[in-house]
């Protein structure tokens, strides 16, 4: 049977939308519990009153302009343009009219990239982004990652790499210019809230840490406490934790902090794994709410919660997975100490269309165990707490070499990262005093370069080093003090 170009697109199309009922077998994003899955299969593939919604076997009048419009094309456009081109672009077109930064297609490369990730073993600068009112945004750098190592904060928008804008490019397509082989360098153009110009940040991409959660044993008025932090949650982290847990438990430990502050988030199946050790069966850890509105509470089969107090940590880089996690603990009664998190509550699926590709559609949305949505608002603190300014303080950006008696922006930046290191500047008001010339110059002598008291380009990227640095290794970190501290009041 010869059929035409059009008619095969057509029927392509109709597949497409056919076997979307059977295609929840393969990839997963976002993995309820069995009751869940079933009632996500049969939502897709039921009859349905509203019109908007068509039956399966029912394929709208106006599918046919899809089929026009490509004939339009290969028949008449000035260039030769791939088959596969068009049929990709018809169907990131109508995710696009979604306005969902969760919601895209996914090529077979970037499919192939999905998958090394929730492995949690792939190859780039390691940060989660997103796509906020049409802007690449920086949800979380990873733990040990080049994005953390070079100081990329939550919220940090993208405009460039290298040099290219993403202005009008969708997630992946921005996504995959910025991933790349270990080794190899990208340079990414940064807007940050608080800053008064972009910046530049060069980063050596490398592989990703596989290890996701860490753990160690403090001692707070003299009893041992767990403190475990978890990086974001793939195929093996509940493996990770629960040992982990058990090796913190064998110690005698008599109380736990959870640590979730820049993780942003993962698969559904593995928080609830996670919950089920701490959230009773007497209550739901989660519900699941379909596009109908119909809730599904989850229960746990745990029979009675730690016999040790719990808190957990977040802040504006905690995101889905590590929500869920939060508001649930909250709900129990546990502090959450930090500051208010990323605020995405809603659950996708990766559906696979037959090729590779895939289609990450969202299509819950997740509540907590008392209902209450957290999409864009973010899940509160029970305990507020910040940082030091030094981990919130903006690039030093050099134009031209600061010295006594200027007064600039980036000045004050310098004064706040110098004061965090332990030199005393004098002031932080952005005014380059004698006092600040001397702290300038003793960190210069400390760090063995010459000791001008100027702040060239060489001297600016050495203070910025440092304070990541501290950072990184969890200095001063006011957060986890209160959390360590409140969690036997």
């Amino acid at each position: 049977m010869n059929l035409k170009k059009s008619q095969i697109v057509l029927i392509l199309i109709a597949a497409l939308l056919l076997g979307f009922a059977g295609a929840f077998t393969g990839v997963k994003l976002a993995e309820p519990n069995e009751a869940v899955s079933e009632q996500l299969s049969s939502n897709i593939g039921e009859e349905s009153d509203d019109p908007k919604k068509q039956n399966d076997t029912e394929l709208p009048s106006n599918l046919m302009k899809i089929a026009q419009a490509y004939t339009l094309i290969q028949n008449n456009y000035i260039e030769d343009t791939p088959d596969k081109q068009l049929i990709e672009g018809a169907i990131e077109g109508m995710l696009t009219t979604l306005e969902d930064p969760h919601s895209s297609y996914m090529d077979v490369e970037v499919m192939d990239q999905f998958n090394e990730q929730i492995e949690s073993s792939f190859e780039g600068i390691g940060a989660e982004v997103s796509m906020v009112n049409g802007v690449v945004t920086i949800v979380a750098p990873i733990k040990d990652s080049p994005a953390e190592k070079s100081g990329l904060r939550p919220n940090d928008q993208v405009l460039t790499v290298d040099g290219e804008s993403l202005q009008g490019l969708n997630l992946n397509e921005a996504v995959a210019k910025i991933r790349g082989e270990k080794g190899s360098e990208v340079v990414l153009e940064i807007v940050r809230a608080d800053a008064t110009e972009p910046f530049e940040v060069t980063i050596v991409r490398d592989e990703i840490p596989v290890e996701t959660v860490y753990s160690e044993v403090e001692t707070v008025e003299g009893k041992q406490t767990g403190v475990i932090e978890i990086t974001n949650f793939s195929e093996q982290t509940f493996t990770e934790f629960e040992t982990q847990l058990n090796a913190l438990e064998d110690e005698g430990i008599e109380g736990l902090v959870i640590d979730v502050r820049g993780n942003p988030g993962g698969l559904l199946n593995v928080i609830e794994e996670m919950l089920g050790l701490f959230v009773p069966e007497d209550t739901p850890y989660l519900q699941i709410e379909d596009a109908n509105g119909n809730k599904t509470p989850l229960y746990s089969k745990l029979s009675e919660k730690k016999g040790y107090p719990v808190s957990v940590l977040i802040d504006e880089g905690s995101a889905s997975a590590s929500e869920i996690l939060a508001v649930a603990m909250k709900e129990m009664g546990y502090d959450v100490v930090g500051k208010t998190s990323y605020g995405k509550g809603t659950v996708q699926q990766a559906v696979p269309m037959g090729d590779g590709s895939s289609i990450k559609l969202t299509t819950n949305k997740w509540l907590s165990p008392n209902g209450e949505w957290i999409n864009e608002v973010g899940v509160e603190p029970t305990i507020e707490a910040s940082q030091p300014d030094y981990y919130y303080a903006n690039p030093i950006i050099i134009e031209e070499p600061l010295e006594y008696d200027q007064s600039d922006d980036s000045i004050e930046n310098m004064q706040v990262m110098l004061d965090g290191l332990g030199y005393d500047t004098g002031r932080m008001d952005g005014y380059f005093s004698k006092e600040t010339e001397e702290a300038v110059r003793a960190f210069q002598t400390d760090n063995e370069i010459e000791a001008t008291g100027v702040v060239d380009k060489k001297t600016a990227g050495l203070i910025e080093a440092k304070v990541v640095e501290t950072i990184r290794n969890g200095e001063n970190d006011s957060q986890l003090e209160i959390a360590l501290e409140e969690l036997y009041k």
